[in-house]
């Protein structure tokens, strides 16, 4: 008898059992889709914050050292000018970007806000920051609105915005939204020129230097070139890796998903233990089938596909919907929870849905193992 033969009769048994067949195909459907969901959910997830924070992956953020001493000519509070130009020449020829930063109340129009406030060098702006409408800062009297802060108070280019009692600035150019960032997040703020705030602040030194590595591979040599330039006798500055930060994000969202990924694997067990038991009680009820097939001279091997076949069919049937209903799961998902299916599409994210009905194939051959052991090895003249 040909291999067709058993895998018709496999076919057969599955639709005289239709019920306890769609049970089965059920479980393996669950446990299909939570893997999948799951794993493309958690890659998803990694992809957006690696797309949010790439941008900052490649930069050295040195900060004041919280009770720094002044030897170094740090202010304990703030990077002053000295420290400046020993970063400058410390990690020559990347670029050195220093920064002011504060908070202020404000009032556009008629309407009281309250927003971050980034001073910086016009010549630096455009290193960190890209424009989406206007233009980058004309004169101190000039100030750039984040996307997000011109959405929420309705700022155009031409708005005038009050900060404080330090003055009026005119909007000549709305940012492009930049994310979450390690360095600095002008989202919901605004980004005036170093000499208005100086000025109007007061400021005597930087609150950060943001240094822009041109080699990924040279970062940590960057880092302990100003940590020896800087902190030789005492500690003044605190120096950040943004790229170890990054990679220590990433991994542990990549943890958190394979974890959650597991979690749906255990419905798929639990679906592997129903076929099992279903695989079982189809060879009880069938020992007088299996006895006739055997006296025949149909082959343990034989009787064995049989039951693999049919722990395959439902395998397949409950993999192959699984995974359709895994895509579409995943659409509903990223749309909920990250506002956007742009991940959704990349191999990295579609491939559980390959891994998703791979193990569902595979719990059910597994499950259907013994089963099929125990079928070919009744006894024909007692079954």
């Amino acid at each position: 008898m040909t291999k067709s033969f058993f895998f018709e009769f496999a076919k057969r048994n599955v639709r005289l059992h239709w019920l306890r067949s769609l049970l089965a195909v059920l479980g393996i459907v669950i446990g299909v889709v939570a893997i999948a969901s799951m794993g493309i959910l958690g890659n998803s997830l990694v992809l957006a914050i690696s797309d949010s924070l790439s941008s900052v992956g490649d930069s050295v953020i040195v900060t004041p050292h919280t009770g720094g001493g002044v030897m170094g000519g740090s202010t304990g509070d703030y990077i002053s000018d000295r420290d400046l130009e020993q970063i400058r020449r410390a990690v020559a020829p990347d670029i050195t970007i220093p920064v002011y930063s504060g908070g202020s109340r404000m009032k556009v129009g008629s309407e009281d806000t309250a927003g971050s406030i980034y001073g910086l060098d016009p010549d630096d702006i455009a290193v960190l920051l890209e424009i989406r409408e206007g233009s980058y800062l004309r004169g101190a009297s000039s100030a750039m609105a984040g996307a997000r802060f011109a959405e929420e108070n309705n700022i155009k280019v031409g708005t005038r915005i009050t900060v404080g009692d330090k003055g009026s600035l005119r909007v000549v150019g709305i940012l492009e939204e930049r994310g979450m960032g390690f360095d600095i997040n002008p989202d919901y703020g605004i980004v005036v020129e170093d000499r208005w705030f100086e000025a109007a602040y007061d400021q005597d030194g930087y609150d950060m230097v943001i240094v822009k590595v041109r080699d990924l591979n040279t970062i940590e040599d960057v880092k302990n070139a100003i940590d020896k330039q800087l902190n030789r006798r005492e500690t003044v500055v605190d120096v950040i890796d943004t790229k170890a930060i990054l990679e220590t994000i990433l991994t542990t969202f990549g943890q958190i998903s394979t974890f959650t990924t597991a979690i749906g694997g255990i419905s798929l067990i639990v679906a592997g233990v129903s076929i099992l038991n279903i695989m079982m009680m189809s060879v009880t009820e069938r020992i007088k089938e299996i006895g006739v097939l055997r006296s025949i001279g149909t082959q343990k091997k034989e009787v064995r596909s049989i039951f693999l076949y049919e722990a395959l069919i439902l395998g397949l049937i409950g993999g192959i919907i699984g995974g359709v209903l895994s895509f579409v799961g995943g659409y509903a998902i990223s749309i909920v929870m990250l506002e956007t299916t742009k991940f959704l599409f990349y191999p990295s994210s579609l491939v559980y849905i390959l891994y998703g009905v791979t193990f569902g194939v595979v719990t059910s051959l597994l499950s259907g193992l013994y089963p099929a052991w125990k079928a070919s090895n009744l006894n024909p003249i007692e079954a």
